[in-house]
């Protein structure tokens, strides 16, 4: 049995995707549904059950886990990256993830999961996802710290050959209709195109980059399935791993391409960044991905222009989830 956590959420429920896909249905999804709309990343998709998260947790804790496990794939976490509750991260991100590790590590169970490329704070120590070098990393925010403990802990006690930690950089796609604030830059600005016509972009604040020419590494959440799938398959590679696409790209190229989807005439307006994430905000992203290659991903990745095409035209223009589409 594969257990994926935060299996309903954004990128959990995609690997459900692709697994089914794979024509692999023995998937146990844990997660937490609550009052929002991400039980309808479940539709189409085919598992054996669902467990809470803190029934599952109760499970391992007490070692009266009533089916075998042959991997988990950990995507569940608070991804806020304004949550302000440190203890909530420490509790959510870092205590739930060293149970599940320990657990996989003494049941034998492959163990993958999910760090962040927030843990390379503003980038000046670079990109590359070299264990040797987290202790030269720091976070921006609360929520990347949590992600570089967890990291940390990994390696400190000796399990970083044992386990896959995953550094996503900006996914986006289907089945983040969700995430309220933390959905995509994409589709924030699908939703303004549409519905105004316009598009709204912080201002920079650094003169090095021009208002709108500020960089992200953005992947399209197939691509970061498939290289999360990569390890599940081939469990001879271990350790950290950026997770992007390896080449930067402006704000700007994000909103041209939104606009070509909708077959729309370009409308950018700037706006003021808030004071209180100035201090915090990265202003260049780009996965170095010379290590994933190493380790035998050699698939083609979407670039931006693609990516964001395919979601729109196959996705937010037919509401479509992924386990409601053949695309």
């Amino acid at each position: 049995m594969i257990v994926v956590t935060g299996g309903a959420g954004f990128i959990g429920s995609a690997i459900i995707w692709k697994l089914n896909r794979m024509g692999i249905n023995n998937i146990i999804i844990v997660d937490e549904l609550g009052k929002d709309d991400k039980w309808k990343n479940l539709l189409g998709l085919n598992y054996e059950d669902f467990i809470h998260k803190d029934d599952f947790i109760s499970m391992i804790m007490s070692r009266n886990v009533p089916f075998k496990i042959s991997a988990v794939i950990h995507m569940g976490a608070c991804s806020s990256t304004t949550e302000k509750d440190a203890d909530y991260l420490m509790n959510n991100n870092v205590h739930y993830s060293q149970k599940l590790a320990k657990y996989s590590l003494a049941n034998g169970i492959r163990f993958i999961y999910a760090s962040s490329a927030a843990t390379y704070g503003d980038g000046s120590n670079g990109y590359e996802d070299d264990d040797s070098s987290l202790t030269s990393l720091h976070p921006l925010n609360m929520y990347g710290y949590s992600k570089h403990i967890f990291d940390t802990w990994i390696k400190r006690n000796g399990f970083m050959d044992k386990v896959v930690g995953l550094k996503f950089f900006n996914v986006y796609g289907p089945n983040e209709y969700h995430k309220g604030e933390m959905r995509s830059v994409v589709l924030k600005a699908f939703e303004q195109a549409r519905d105004t016509g316009k598009v709204k972009l912080f201002k920079s604040y650094k003169p090095e980059y021009r208002d709108g020419e500020q960089k992200r590494d953005f992947i399209f959440v197939k691509d970061a399935v498939d290289m999360t799938l990569h390890f599940y398959e081939n469990p001879k590679y271990n350790g950290l791993y950026n997770i992007g696409t390896g080449r930067a790209q402006t704000w700007l190229d994000l909103v041209y391409s939104v606009f070509e989807a909708l077959g729309k005439p370009v409308n950018i307006e700037f706006i003021d960044m808030p004071d209180e994430i100035r201090s915090k905000y990265q202003y260049f992203t780009e996965a170095d991905t010379t290590k994933i290659k190493l380790a035998g991903y050699g698939k083609k990745i979407m670039n931006l222009r693609e990516g964001v095409t395919d979601y729109i035209k196959n996705y937010l223009l037919k509401k479509n989830y992924l386990g409601l589409t053949t695309e």
